[in-house]
Protein backbone atom coordinates (compact mmCIF):
# COMPACT_ATOMS: atom_id res chain seq x y z
CA UNK A 1 0.00 0.00 0.00
CA UNK A 2 2.91 2.46 0.95
CA UNK A 3 4.84 1.37 -2.85
CA UNK A 4 1.26 2.35 -3.94
CA UNK A 5 0.82 6.01 -2.85
CA UNK A 6 -0.96 5.40 0.21
CA UNK A 7 1.56 6.90 2.41
CA UNK A 8 -0.52 9.85 3.93
CA UNK A 9 -3.47 9.41 6.48
CA UNK A 10 -5.54 10.63 3.51
CA UNK A 11 -4.58 7.68 1.49
CA UNK A 12 -4.79 5.24 3.50
CA UNK A 13 -8.00 6.31 4.78
CA UNK A 14 -9.66 5.88 1.46
CA UNK A 15 -8.13 2.65 0.95
CA UNK A 16 -9.71 1.72 4.03
CA UNK A 17 -13.21 2.79 2.92
CA UNK A 18 -12.84 1.25 -0.26
CA UNK A 19 -12.35 -1.82 2.06
CA UNK A 20 -15.30 -1.03 4.22
CA UNK A 21 -18.25 -3.08 1.55
CA UNK A 22 -20.67 -2.23 4.16
CA UNK A 23 -19.81 1.19 5.56
CA UNK A 24 -19.53 -0.35 9.27
CA UNK A 25 -16.36 1.58 10.04
CA UNK A 26 -14.51 -2.12 10.47
CA UNK A 27 -13.12 -4.51 8.15
CA UNK A 28 -14.63 -8.48 8.58
CA UNK A 29 -12.34 -11.32 7.12
CA UNK A 30 -14.40 -11.02 4.41
CA UNK A 31 -13.66 -7.53 3.21
CA UNK A 32 -10.12 -7.58 4.11
CA UNK A 33 -9.82 -11.27 1.93
CA UNK A 34 -11.51 -8.93 -0.94
CA UNK A 35 -9.07 -5.82 -0.47
CA UNK A 36 -6.48 -7.97 -0.58
CA UNK A 37 -8.05 -9.93 -3.92
CA UNK A 38 -7.81 -6.57 -5.27
CA UNK A 39 -4.31 -5.26 -4.29
CA UNK A 40 -3.19 -8.33 -6.20
CA UNK A 41 -1.23 -9.52 -3.97
CA UNK A 42 -0.92 -13.04 -4.01
CA UNK A 43 -1.92 -14.81 -0.83
CA UNK A 44 -3.43 -17.94 0.16
CA UNK A 45 -6.17 -18.32 2.65
CA UNK A 46 -4.07 -18.75 5.50
CA UNK A 47 -1.64 -15.84 4.77
CA UNK A 48 -5.05 -13.79 4.39
CA UNK A 49 -6.11 -15.18 8.16
CA UNK A 50 -2.67 -14.59 9.35
CA UNK A 51 -2.31 -11.39 7.66
CA UNK A 52 -6.05 -10.45 9.24
CA UNK A 53 -4.84 -11.26 12.63
CA UNK A 54 -1.46 -8.83 12.35
CA UNK A 55 -3.93 -6.10 11.70
CA UNK A 56 -6.63 -6.76 14.19
CA UNK A 57 -4.55 -5.73 17.43
CA UNK A 58 -7.24 -5.84 20.11
CA UNK A 59 -8.33 -9.60 18.72
CA UNK A 60 -11.93 -8.88 18.50
CA UNK A 61 -12.67 -10.23 15.10
CA UNK A 62 -12.57 -6.70 13.33
CA UNK A 63 -10.33 -4.24 12.01
CA UNK A 64 -11.10 -0.59 12.95
CA UNK A 65 -9.45 2.25 11.08
CA UNK A 66 -7.25 2.60 13.68
CA UNK A 67 -5.50 -0.71 13.73
CA UNK A 68 -5.27 -0.50 10.31
CA UNK A 69 -3.97 2.79 10.36
CA UNK A 70 -1.23 1.69 12.81
CA UNK A 71 -0.65 -1.16 11.41
CA UNK A 72 0.04 0.01 7.58
CA UNK A 73 1.94 2.72 9.25
CA UNK A 74 4.32 0.59 11.70
CA UNK A 75 6.35 2.14 14.41
CA UNK A 76 7.29 5.75 15.09
CA UNK A 77 10.71 7.09 13.07
CA UNK A 78 13.88 7.63 15.57
CA UNK A 79 13.19 11.44 16.30
CA UNK A 80 9.82 10.49 17.44
CA UNK A 81 11.02 7.76 19.50
CA UNK A 82 13.00 10.04 21.15
CA UNK A 83 10.57 12.86 22.04
CA UNK A 84 8.68 10.05 22.97
CA UNK A 85 10.87 8.62 26.14
CA UNK A 86 11.88 12.58 26.76
CA UNK A 87 8.24 12.94 28.06
CA UNK A 88 8.05 9.60 29.82
CA UNK A 89 11.44 10.95 31.85
CA UNK A 90 9.81 13.89 32.40
CA UNK A 91 6.44 12.08 33.60
CA UNK A 92 8.95 9.69 35.59
CA UNK A 93 10.20 12.19 38.45
CA UNK A 94 11.40 9.51 40.47
CA UNK A 95 12.83 7.67 37.73
CA UNK A 96 11.89 3.60 39.14
CA UNK A 97 11.00 3.15 35.37
CA UNK A 98 7.60 3.42 35.74
CA UNK A 99 5.02 6.34 36.03
CA UNK A 100 2.02 5.66 38.75
CA UNK A 101 0.23 8.07 40.95
CA UNK A 102 2.87 9.76 42.87
CA UNK A 103 5.01 10.58 39.75
CA UNK A 104 1.88 12.83 38.66
CA UNK A 105 0.31 13.98 42.33
CA UNK A 106 2.47 16.66 43.25
CA UNK A 107 2.42 17.77 39.17
CA UNK A 108 -0.96 17.67 37.84
CA UNK A 109 -4.14 19.27 39.64
CA UNK A 110 -7.34 17.61 39.28
CA UNK A 111 -9.33 19.88 41.43
CA UNK A 112 -10.79 21.84 38.05
CA UNK A 113 -11.34 18.46 36.28
CA UNK A 114 -15.53 18.31 35.87
CA UNK A 115 -15.76 15.27 37.07
CA UNK A 116 -14.20 16.24 40.51
CA UNK A 117 -16.12 19.60 40.66
CA UNK A 118 -19.17 17.62 40.40
CA UNK A 119 -18.75 15.07 42.37
CA UNK A 120 -18.55 12.56 40.91
CA UNK A 121 -15.03 11.39 41.11
CA UNK A 122 -12.09 11.97 43.82
CA UNK A 123 -8.68 13.47 42.50
CA UNK A 124 -6.80 10.25 42.55
CA UNK A 125 -9.36 8.78 40.55
CA UNK A 126 -9.13 11.29 37.96
CA UNK A 127 -5.52 11.03 37.65
CA UNK A 128 -5.66 7.30 37.82
CA UNK A 129 -8.13 6.87 35.00
CA UNK A 130 -5.04 9.33 33.05
CA UNK A 131 -2.56 6.62 33.99
CA UNK A 132 -4.85 4.35 32.78
CA UNK A 133 -5.45 5.39 29.20
CA UNK A 134 -1.50 4.65 28.13
CA UNK A 135 -1.94 1.41 29.94
CA UNK A 136 -4.83 0.42 27.55
CA UNK A 137 -3.30 0.91 24.42
CA UNK A 138 -0.80 -2.17 24.78
CA UNK A 139 -2.19 -4.89 27.14
CA UNK A 140 -6.26 -3.33 27.53
CA UNK A 141 -5.18 -4.15 31.25
CA UNK A 142 -4.33 -1.85 33.80
CA UNK A 143 -1.76 -1.94 37.31
CA UNK A 144 -1.67 1.73 37.73
CA UNK A 145 1.83 1.92 36.64
CA UNK A 146 2.69 2.85 33.09
CA UNK A 147 5.75 1.44 31.73
CA UNK A 148 8.01 2.66 28.58
CA UNK A 149 6.76 0.46 26.43
CA UNK A 150 2.98 1.40 26.91
CA UNK A 151 3.79 4.56 26.91
CA UNK A 152 5.47 4.24 23.40
CA UNK A 153 2.99 2.12 22.30
CA UNK A 154 0.16 4.80 22.92
CA UNK A 155 2.11 7.57 21.27
CA UNK A 156 2.88 5.16 18.28
CA UNK A 157 -0.85 4.75 17.71
CA UNK A 158 -0.83 8.72 18.12
CA UNK A 159 2.06 8.93 15.77
CA UNK A 160 0.05 6.74 12.71
CA UNK A 161 -2.37 9.48 12.17
CA UNK A 162 0.18 12.59 12.37
CA UNK A 163 1.97 12.71 8.58
CA UNK A 164 4.59 15.12 9.58
CA UNK A 165 7.17 14.96 12.25
CA UNK A 166 7.28 18.69 12.82
CA UNK A 167 3.45 18.24 14.02
CA UNK A 168 4.26 15.50 16.17
CA UNK A 169 7.04 17.45 17.61
CA UNK A 170 4.94 20.29 18.40
CA UNK A 171 1.96 18.06 19.85
CA UNK A 172 4.58 16.36 22.06
CA UNK A 173 5.74 20.23 23.69
CA UNK A 174 2.36 20.95 23.64
CA UNK A 175 1.15 17.72 25.91
CA UNK A 176 4.36 17.66 27.88
CA UNK A 177 6.20 21.22 27.74
CA UNK A 178 9.52 19.21 26.90
CA UNK A 179 10.82 22.66 25.88
CA UNK A 180 9.59 24.86 28.25
CA UNK A 181 7.47 27.11 26.34
CA UNK A 182 4.24 25.09 25.88
CA UNK A 183 2.30 25.65 29.01
CA UNK A 184 1.22 28.74 30.77
CA UNK A 185 -1.18 29.05 33.93
CA UNK A 186 -3.30 31.20 31.62
CA UNK A 187 -4.01 27.83 29.14
CA UNK A 188 -5.25 25.45 31.96
CA UNK A 189 -6.83 27.47 34.63
CA UNK A 190 -10.56 26.51 33.26
CA UNK A 191 -9.63 22.80 33.27
CA UNK A 192 -7.01 20.28 35.16
CA UNK A 193 -4.26 20.95 34.84
CA UNK A 194 -0.26 21.41 35.63
CA UNK A 195 -0.34 23.28 38.97
CA UNK A 196 0.93 26.42 38.91
CA UNK A 197 4.55 26.50 40.16
CA UNK A 198 5.21 23.77 37.23
CA UNK A 199 4.30 26.03 34.93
Amino acid sequence: MLRRGAKSIIGIGRIFKIMDDNRSGTLDIAEFAKGVYESKLDLTDLDIKTLFRAFDRNNDGSISYDEFLRTVKGDMNQRRQELVMQAFAKLDRDGNGHVDFYDIKDTYNAKRHPAVLEGRKTERQVLEEFLATFELALSGEGDGKVTPEEFTEYYTAVSASIDRDDYFEQMINNSWNLTGDAVTYQKFKKGWSLKEDET
